[in-house]
């Protein structure tokens, strides 16, 4: 400030400068600011998520998990032949990382909001292709990427929580469940598992390359397992058992085949030369595998 400026200006200027510097301080948060209160209740209804794969599809399923609380559930709070959530809170979601198939139905990979229609002797089960949605306030019908009827069980001890589980696994099928109070519904699923390890199969017989026993196993077991042609199966189990000490599972394997095909003579032998090489090996395998051999040639005479 010039020396000359006006002593009334000087006051002011200052006072102004004195005005800004308060001003920015002020907005400062200190360290030591009250903080309003924080108050934070347990859910009504917890959310879960539930994975589980099936052959080769991933299944996961996110949803709300409500509690019967001395209340009637179907045909109650929720009425008879209208469409809930499946669940509480934004509705349920399904998704299979593969096509699916459900009453003989396909339902394309991807996410669907899980919707369901209650009824005393017959449910309906929705998948929706919107998902996200609160409730079934804003459920549409035309968005349904398929419907399917299901009967429900009656249960002989009560739920409490609402469960949503997959069981009844098999290499290409299982039952997704909607459990609550006595209620469980059952809708069960299959996935395709035999075309894509058809296709590795065959990339890899017509390969040229030199395979180890252990593909040639693996391949004649899956023939067998999902009733496939047996002259195949029977030729990479003989091919897998070459050389001077096969593995004692690889020829229970091929015992199995050979009995399968009507080669009781053959079957008896492979079940033998299984048993000799797993009593040389010892050990709780090998005696689960004698244990099974036993039970082969018991039921090939």
């Amino acid at each position: 400030m010039n020396p000359t400026t006006p002593m009334s200006l000087r006051l002011s200027l200052a006072g102004a400068l004195f005005a800004s510097v308060v001003a920015v301080q002020s907005s400062i948060p200190t360290a030591n600011a009250a903080q309003p209160p924080q108050i934070n209740t347990p859910p009504a209804s917890p959310s879960a998520t539930l994975t589980q794969r099936v052959g080769f599809t991933d299944v996961e399923v996110a949803y709300a998990r409500p509690g019967v609380k001395d209340r009637k559930i179907f045909g109650g709070l929720l009425p008879y032949g209208e469409v809930w959530r499946t669940g509480a809170n934004t509705s349920t979601k399904v998704t299979f990382s593969t096509d699916v198939t459900i009453d003989g139905k396909t339902l394309p990979a991807g996410s669907y909001a899980l919707f369901s229609i209650p009824g005393r002797d017959e449910w309906t089960v929705i998948f929706n292709r919107v998902v996200g949605e609160w409730g079934a306030y804003s459920y549409k019908a035309d968005n349904d990427a398929l419907r399917v009827k299901a009967k429900p069980i009656a249960l002989s001890q009560p739920v409490e929580t609402f469960t949503i589980d997959i069981n009844d696994i098999r290499t290409e099928s299982a039952t997704l469940n909607l459990i609550w109070e006595k209620t469980r519904v059952p809708v069960k699923f299959t996935v395709d598992v035999v075309k894509p390890v058809l296709a590795q199969i065959d990339a890899a017989m017509g390969s040229g390359a030199t395979l180890p026993p252990r593909a040639y196993f693996q391949a004649a077991m899956f023939y067998y397992d999902n009733g496939l042609d047996l002259a195949k199966a029977k030729a990479w189990a003989e091919e897998a058992t070459k050389g001077d000490s096969p593995p004692f599972f690889m020829l229970h394997g091929k015992a199995k085949i050979l009995a399968k095909a009507g080669d009781k003579a053959g079957a008896t032998a492979a079940a033998k030369q299984s048993m000799a090489a797993a009593e040389k090996q010892g050990g709780p395998v090998a005696a689960e595998y004698k244990r099974l051999n036993e039970a082969l040639l018991a039921s090939l005479k």
